[in-house]
């Protein structure tokens, strides 16, 4: 049985910090509470309804990724303990528990950090744009002549982009992102960003999982560079079963692409308001998530 969705949370005891695409964020003074709900956005617009239970997944596998990880860079994470909660946040539990989080304040830094080991949406797009001007070279990077979409890279490559807080994020070059975060932070995000791809990217595909490319954020706290927000999720990456791997197309996947696709086959405009899923579109999104879960976590 599908549980019930969470779209949206209120927490009166706190005051709201933030409220995102997916995640309500609440100011605990030194400490914020991440709730990831159920909404779900494509295309920069959050749809009238949600995955039930997709916040829950969401959250085990940040918390999953961010032990698997505490080796190659510390995060932002306090607890997703309740009994560690205040005790105000304890008449919510029905509500927070397995979907929230505590986590220390952190000096956001405003880059999106992707890294791509395949060649895929965006990229992909503009890729074929330049071939169109006779150019295999895309923000700094020189690609083969024969490299197909979806094919895989000779070695992964870091692709920031711009952080925008409405609207679409734009592709940068590494050079670029210099003027934004200065050159030291930038080196920071780009190894670090390279590492925890590696890393990942290698014990997921043991797992039958490909991930063809994801983004991460990170902060300073106390002049600690750390890992942020979410971690390695279908929401924030692009999850291919390993087993049905062909380049020279688009790839069937456990993430969003599964709703991207359906949503390209309408006569919507991709803005505001979005169009109402189906209850079946919903239910194998659902699907698809809890399984990328339960291959990587086990569980």
């Amino acid at each position: 049985m599908i549980e019930k969705e969470v779209l949206q949370t209120d927490i009166k005891e706190f005051p709201l910090f933030r409220r995102g695409k997916v995640r309500d964020v609440y100011d605990l003074d030194d400490k914020l509470l991440i709730v990831s709900t159920d909404r779900v956005s494509a295309f920069d617009v959050v749809l009238p309804n949600g995955f039930p239970g997709k916040g829950r997944i969401l959250t085990s596998m940040s918390l999953f990724w961010f032990e698997f990880l505490a080796d190659v860079i510390p995060s932002h994470l306090i607890t997703a303990r309740m009994e560690e909660y205040p005790s105000e946040l304890l008449k919510h539990r029905d509500v927070l528990e397995g979907r929230s989080m505590l986590v220390t304040k952190a000096e956001r830094i405003d880059l999106e950090c992707i890294v791509r080991g395949y060649i895929s949406g965006s990229m992909w797009k503009e890729l074929t744009v330049a071939r169109k001007n006779g150019s295999n070279r895309v923000h700094g990077f020189e690609f083969a002549s024969d490299l197909q979409e979806s094919g895989r890279l000779p070695q992964p490559i870091f692709t920031p982009s711009t952080k925008a807080e409405e609207g679409h994020d734009e592709n940068i070059s590494f050079e670029q992102s210099f003027d934004i975060v200065g050159h030291e932070t930038a080196e920071l995000c780009r190894n670090k960003s390279l590492e925890i791809y590696t890393k990942a990217a290698e014990y997921a595909l043991t797992k039958g999982i490909i991930i063809a490319d994801t983004k991460f954020e990170f902060g300073y706290k106390d002049g600690t560079f750390i890992l942020i927000d979410e971690v390695l999720s279908p929401d924030s990456s692009r999850f291919w079963p390993a087993d049905q791997y062909a380049p020279g197309k688009g790839q069937p996947s456990f993430d969003k692409q599964f709703i991207r696709d359906y949503l390209a086959g309408l006569d919507w405009d991709k803005t505001p308001p979005g169009p109402r899923l189906p209850a079946d579109i919903v239910e194998k999104s659902v699907a698809r998530y809890a399984e990328a879960a339960k291959l990587l976590m086990g569980s």
